[in-house]
């Protein structure tokens, strides 16, 4: 009977997992309860004589890009009593797909160049980001939060970062407001949406106001100010995506209609991300 043992291994990286012993005839097997991010139904056996994981269960995946691939791995343990209270040793997993060598080609039914790992032959794909914050309306005025950190340092910005795996693009506008102008906020509609195929980035700006009329500075703000729309410090913003979302919101005031927005903000190349006026703004739409 194998000991209890941790492993550290999963299908698109690293997952906490957690043998259990299991008694058989041969006293060669012992049942291994995976916990993955994809399933966490799983269940695959462990032979001790040949180190091999076999799947108990079948399980129907989403894409192949998710499918757990047993084909190789590197294995090492821990020295026993290394950790005294967790379990008597430890083994690192580490599958093909994380830790082959890649090539790069057109992968067959594709257009694009991809990263293709030699062992298992997954693709790694590089996908856009998604920048989420709020435009918070109070008194006539625009909350800025200043920079504390880099890039754009001590220049003016919108709250807004990147969005978390498990929430929507509305809690994550939310939840950047509270972390950078420590202000309760509620989403009122979203105001735009700009793509940045340059640097890989979406932002989606929500019109937004304020619950209670508090903010301060989080953790990444210097300062945070209310600004009448004729005092904004345009020459002081951060980025290019802060300039056509306020300039947008001004254009929008004056007209007494507020529109949603789509746009495409194509960057100068070689142009650093503090350099705001080294765009064009393309296929603009509002409804």
């Amino acid at each position: 009977m194998l000991k209890n043992r941790q492993i550290l291994g999963c299908s698109s990286g690293f997952v906490s997992h957690r043998w259990k012993p299991y008694s058989t005839t041969s006293g060669s097997l012992s049942f291994l309860s995976i916990s993955t991010c994809s399933n966490p139904s799983l269940s695959y056996s462990f032979s001790s004589s040949s180190s091999t994981l076999l799947p108990t269960t079948t399980t129907t995946w989403l894409s192949s890009t998710h499918r757990p691939r047993f084909g190789a791995f590197s294995m090492s343990s821990a020295p026993s009593g290394s950790n005294p209270d967790g379990p008597s040793s430890s083994v690192a997993v580490q599958s093909a797909s994380c830790g082959g060598p890649t090539k790069h080609e057109i992968p067959d039914g594709e257009e694009k160049i991809r990263a293709i790992c030699t062992v298992c032959e997954r693709i790694a794909y590089e996908n856009p980001k998604m920048v989420v914050g709020c435009l918070i309306e109070h008194d006539n005025k625009v909350l800025l939060c200043k920079r504390k950190i880099q890039p754009s340092y001590g220049l003016w910005t919108l709250p807004a970062g990147y969005m978390e795996i498990g929430e929507s693009a509305a809690e994550g506008a939310i939840r950047e407001t509270w972390e950078e102008a420590c202000a309760e906020v509620e989403v009122v509609s979203p105001f735009s949406q700009l793509d940045i195929p340059l640097i890989g980035q979406t932002y989606v700006i929500f019109l937004a106001r304020l619950k209670t009329p508090h903010f301060s500075p989080g953790p990444e703000s210097s300062e945070c100010q209310l600004f009448a729309l004729d005092e904004i410090p345009f020459d002081s913003l951060s980025f290019s995506s802060m300039v056509v979302t306020l300039k947008l919101y001004i254009e929008d005031v004056k007209a007494g209609k507020l529109n949603f927005h789509y746009g495409t903000i194509n960057k100068r190349p070689g142009t650093s991300p503090s350099d705001i006026h080294a765009y064009t703004l393309e296929y603009h739409l509002q409804s």
